[in-house]
């Protein structure tokens, strides 16, 4: 007598919520808003995944990371396992798993959402990061045989340290130059503690360090020395210098005392220690009202932090909440702690007084007309309709172009039209002979996995011509 076939188990699609400080109390703080899984919710959140055969999480996945394994993992307890897993294609999980937009790549075609879940692979992938950071010690993979090639890395942001990881593990010797005083590039000085602690960006810094990696900050390539100058002591050099070139609103009153580029505004706040006010002092003024200029996730973090300071934070933006850019998690993160925002509102005038200090934002009623290239519908000024809004600071968040220095102080580089390096989209090779580049130098601003992936492609490159 033949056994009946067992029932199939259940779909879940009840999506495990991650816990979070109350909106009353973080916007008061600066510690982080989002407090992780536990190890149960971690478990029962993994087992909701279907384990496809053919996943198109990881085809979506910049860096492409074996999701379904390492949920796997998480799902069987075997936290070690998963971790393994994970980083042999992701050197920086803490920092992903805190601020990738994973709903716009693997969770957005995640079988499940053909019966309206998802699985939270972000939130799994913090877990396991956070997981390991806990452990008495930290495991360090297998390195390759020393080749005895060298490879200078030109910038320590996300795209420098993940080349660095594939460079180190592959017996390459790798030193990273740094212009600022601390590595991790715009995660540590770009977002806000609230989103991403330091102490991670740290660890997972320290991490390189262990397998090998040396490290110089303060240097600045193109003017601390020359690229050329590197060239003839390194095999190869990969430039990640990112979009460290703030974009201003064309307007009147941008000289104004209180106007800011986010930039300027978040590095002051994040590597400066402004978070830790009053413990740490920092050369910024504590306003009363703040605007921000744009709709993004750094238009976000800038308002965020402004209702941390003490300030009224306003987003004032040209388009209707449906068209805002920032992810959702960050507007309702925003609009729980209370910022404010007036949609349909273009700046055109920042109006001071005497002494040239901001004192308010003269403004355009705008409406929705066709859309444009991007999908988006455009916004049209309302003829006759300007008013006034009182504001003490102004912070353009609106976008960035790429760093110009070593465009402009290396010759044999093909630069395009906004500034950026010029690249082959598979390889990462520039014009110039054993140049690649990677990351937001050669797109302009982009998502931190996005620089990742283009550092991954650029390493195998750069192995493939050591090697051969």
């Amino acid at each position: 007598m033949s056994e009946e076939p067992k029932p199939k188990p259940k779909i879940d699609l009840n999506r495990r919520e991650m816990p979070k400080q109350e909106e009353h109390v973080r916007s008061h703080n600066f510690l982080e808003v989002a407090l992780g899984y536990t190890a149960e919710l971690a478990m029962a959140e993994a087992r909701r995944c279907l384990q496809c055969k053919k996943p198109f999480c990881i085809a979506d996945c910049p860096v492409q990371i074996k999701i379904p394994e390492f949920i796997q993992a998480i799902a069987d307890g075997d936290f070690a396992a998963g971790v393994r897993i994970l980083k042999e294609r992701n050197s920086l999980p803490s920092v992903c798993g805190r601020v990738c937009p994973q709903e716009e790549q693997c969770e957005k075609h995640c079988a499940l959402t053909k019966r309206g879940g998802t699985i939270a692979v972000g939130r799994l992938e913090r877990f396991l990061g956070d997981w390991e950071a806990a452990q008495p010690e930290m495991a360090l993979p297998e390195l390759s045989s020393p080749t005895g090639k060298k490879v200078a890395i030109i910038g320590g942001g996300p795209a420098g340290l993940t080349a660095a990881a594939d460079l180190i593990k592959a017996g390459h010797q790798v030193v990273i130059y740094e212009a600022l005083h601390k590595m991790g590039g715009v995660l540590y000085y770009g977002i806000p503690e609230f989103r991403l602690p330091k102490a991670i960006v740290d660890r997972e810094v320290d991490y390189l360090r262990r397998l090998g990696v040396e490290m110089h900050t303060d240097f600045v390539v193109g003017k601390t020395r020359s690229m050329d100058s590197i060239l003839e002591e390194f095999d190869a050099v990969f430039v990640a210098t990112g979009a460290g070139l703030p974009w201003f609103m064309e307007m009147s009153g941008n000289n104004f005392n209180g106007v800011y580029s986010a930039n300027e505004y978040l590095t002051r706040i994040n590597l400066m220690k402004g978070y830790a006010y009053p413990k740490n002092d920092t050369p910024i003024k504590r306003h009363r009202k703040v605007a921000v200029l744009g709709g993004g996730n750094v238009a976000m973090d800038c308002a965020r932090t402004a209702l941390r300071l003490g300030a009224e934070a306003t987003i004032v933006y040209r388009r209707s909440r449906t068209e805002l850019p920032a992810r959702l998690e960050e507007i309702e993160n925003a609009e729980e702690e209370g910022v404010k925002f007036h949609y349909l509102t273009l700046p055109v005038r920042t109006i001071g007084d005497d002494r040239f200090n901001v004192t308010a934002l003269e403004c355009l009623k705008m409406e929705l007309g066709e859309p444009d290239a991007s999908g988006r519908r455009s916004p049209v000024p309302i003829p006759g309709s300007e008013f006034i809004l009182p504001f003490d600071s102004v912070i353009h968040a609106i976008g960035n172009s790429p760093n110009p220095l070593i465009p402009q102080t290396t010759p044999g580089l093909t630069i395009g039209r906004k500034g950026n390096i010029v690249i082959d989209s598979e390889t990462g090779k520039t014009s110039k002979e054993r140049v690649w580049a990677g990351g937001d130098i050669a797109t302009g601003a982009a998502t931190v996995i996005s620089a990742m992936g283009a550092a991954r492609k650029a390493a195998s490159s750069i192995h493939e011509f050591l090697m051969s």
